[in-house]
């Protein structure tokens, strides 16, 4: 399969109290039919979970499981990072290359850290990306609404060309995945 599905920090910590991301809910449902649409294929599904120390996303802790409602398969790849970039010492670019992937859906939490970073590296890396525009978000900031960040991102990343390979942000209702 050419196409990979990456699913950012969907973690506990995110969805639910003091750092719950906007409409965590809705986000998890969208990302559960794109999920749906890639096992039917074939087409790996990588849940990506963000590690801290000293913080809701401690190693193990509650806060650190992936978020209540959102499908995880024993045939889903599960991994862990420690940085913004999904890539930063983690053995997903190799993984990736195993598999001959290609192309990937990248979608989860938060829009501006490491949603945006990871796609950014993705697109250095030669990956063409498809970013789920309703798939993605964060919270409010001092400067703006989080519908307003994860829109910003949309828009700002679906515009980088510098790379070569490009960013095409749809909603999950229009992702496409093809055996």
């Amino acid at each position: 399969m050419q196409t990979a599905l990456l699913v950012i920090d969907v973690q506990r910590a995110l969805c639910s109290g003091e750092y719950k991301a906007f409409q965590s809910e809705r986000v998890i449902e969208r990302i559960n039919s794109v999920a749906r649409k890639m096992r039917l294929v074939g087409a790996p599904v990588i849940m990506i979970q963000h590690e801290s120390m000293n913080g809701p996303l401690d190693f193990e802790t509650d806060g650190w499981k992936l978020a209540e409602g959102l499908e995880v398969l024993s045939t889903d790849i599960l991994m862990r990072k420690k940085a913004t970039d999904s890539f930063h010492q983690t053995e997903l670019h190799a993984l990736l290359q195993e598999r001959g992937v290609q192309d990937l859906i990248i979608c989860g939490l938060q829009s501006e850290f490491c949603v945006d970073t990871t796609t950014r590296r993705a697109l250095a890396l030669g990956y063409p990306v498809v970013l789920i525009a309703d798939g993605h978000s964060t919270l409010n900031n001092s400067i703006q609404s989080a519908a307003q960040i994860s829109a910003h991102h949309n828009e700002t990343l679906a515009n980088i060309s510098s790379f070569g390979p490009r960013v095409k942000a749809i909603p999950a209702s229009e992702v496409r995945v093809e055996a």
